[in-house]
């Protein structure tokens, strides 16, 4: 692991960072980049192949812990590569509002939540063979169109994470491990496998933003995983960790509709100004999710999200 206990007088002496994020260092990036350039063709013709399936009217169904959908649609495809490979690794932090007892086996985890529609369409590939990895278990999180988590519903998404522990009187964080959950809820929380060719899909809305952090998803790769009865995972073998994000301009077009643009406390943080994202982009890496409308051009009606994730399975956390 690249981050440590956060003790809280550091943190007041020093510039609030989201999430306590710490950036990845130099050589985990060079070495990340290069796992990337090994599969860039076969990158190119996975996601082809995905998106030339997907331009098929086809009829797809999920059932989850709290609803069941259809989708049918002919959607426009790209026949070349639109998103290169994100290499996500274990150093990447999960931020303080993972919370595994709220994330559930299903495919669709929008639950009552309004936004913009986005059916996430992932591939994921195994960087040591560059060849599409089955029966990988992804875990996705993210905050809804005002800013709030759930299991979190009573942290304001509008205060400085520095000042929300001075409020809390918690003088010893440790990321990732310090309980700040609020309640039981479980909206925009969903983990799904990937079938025998690598690719799943996850239905959810566009997320929206809070305090100090650019729009993003928070995503976890796990294999040998194992999950209750309830939809939580037993165990598994963390392989990847890491945040997904979306086009600047597009998150404008987004934000300017109800209920994102109800959110005016606080001003929103770009990718450019993210603490994290410009880290995240260097060598190579792309974590840019590339977006195609659901139906016809008009992506405020709904979107298909592409990413292809690279996991580095030699790099395991249990």
């Amino acid at each position: 692991m690249y981050y440590s206990k956060l003790i809280f007088a550091a943190l007041i002496a020093t510039t609030a960072i989201a999430h306590l994020e710490k950036p990845l260092p130099r050589a985990e990036i060079q070495r990340r980049n290069g796992l990337a350039k090994q599969c860039a063709n076969h990158v190119a013709n996975f996601n082809k192949r995905r998106m030339a399936e997907r331009a098929m009217k086809k009829r797809w169904e999920g059932s989850g812990r709290h609803t069941t959908f259809e989708m049918a649609t002919d959607v426009p495809y790209y026949d070349t590569i639109q998103n290169d490979t994100c290499v996500l690794t274990p150093e990447v932090t999960r931020g303080p509002y993972v919370w595994p007892r709220s994330q559930i086996l299903r495919q669709d985890m929008t639950e009552d939540q309004v936004g913009v529609p986005l059916w996430l369409d992932v591939g994921v590939l195994d960087m040591a063979t560059c060849e599409p990895l089955p029966n990988v278990l992804l875990d996705f999180w993210h905050c809804n169109a005002t800013g709030s988590y759930s299991s979190f519903t009573q942290r304001s998404p509008n205060t400085p994470f520095v000042e929300l522990l001075s409020q809390l009187n918690i003088t010893d964080f440790d990321l990732g491990v310090t309980d700040l959950h609020t309640d039981d809820t479980t909206w925009l929380r969903g983990m799904w496998p990937t079938g025998e060719n690598g690719v799943m899909e996850m239905k959810t809305i566009f997320p929206g933003f809070y305090v100090e952090r650019a729009i993003h998803i928070h995503v976890q790769a796990h294999t040998n995983w194992s999950v209750r009865g309830n939809g939580t995972i037993i165990s598994s073998n963390t392989v990847s960790t890491g945040q997904l994000y979306f086009d600047e301009a597009l998150e404008e077009k987004i934000m300017s509709l109800e209920p994102y643009a109800s959110h005016t406390q606080i001003n929103r943080t770009t990718n450019a100004e993210d603490s994290i994202f410009p880290e995240d982009t260097k060598g190579g890496y792309n974590p840019v999710v590339s977006i195609v409308a659901a139906h016809g051009e008009d992506v405020t009606k709904g979107m298909i999200g592409y990413v292809t994730i690279g996991v580095d399975t030699t790099a395991i956390e249990t």
